[in-house]
């Protein structure tokens, strides 16, 4: 697993405020163009260079277009970085003080220890 391309596009959608809409609204299409033409950027890279690690697997692929911060907690993405992004995203539609951020961790309640790794 790429765990640190799926941190990595994480992080770098969050710090772009353009990004983030275009993730909110449009997640697959988003993902699929981060990864043809961001990733090698995002990772110092040259941008000829190519190789497996430069791609997500299936799994994150579907996990990073459905939003989906459980399935991403499972395959080892940064939950810090899942809960920065997705607040910026999602907060929004939730009125009331912290509640999606209350949603967030009641999804993930069924997880015990130890969790996923989270090293890169």
């Amino acid at each position: 697993m790429s765990k640190y391309l799926v941190d990595k596009f994480l992080y770098t959608v969050d710090r772009d405020p353009e990004l983030v809409e275009r993730y909110r609204a449009e997640p697959r299409e988003c993902v699929t163009w981060w990864e043809r033409e961001r990733a090698c950027a995002a990772l110092n890279l040259h941008t000829g260079e190519r190789c497996t690690w430069l791609e997500f697997t299936d799994a994150e692929r579907e996990a990073l277009a459905n939003h989906d911060h459980v399935a991403l907690f499972e395959l080892g993405a940064h939950p810090f970085l899942t809960l920065t992004l997705f607040i910026a995203m999602f907060e929004r539609d939730h009125p009331e003080p912290l509640t999606y951020q209350r949603g967030y961790a009641a999804a993930l309640a069924h997880e015990s220890l130890p969790y996923p790794d989270i090293s890169t």
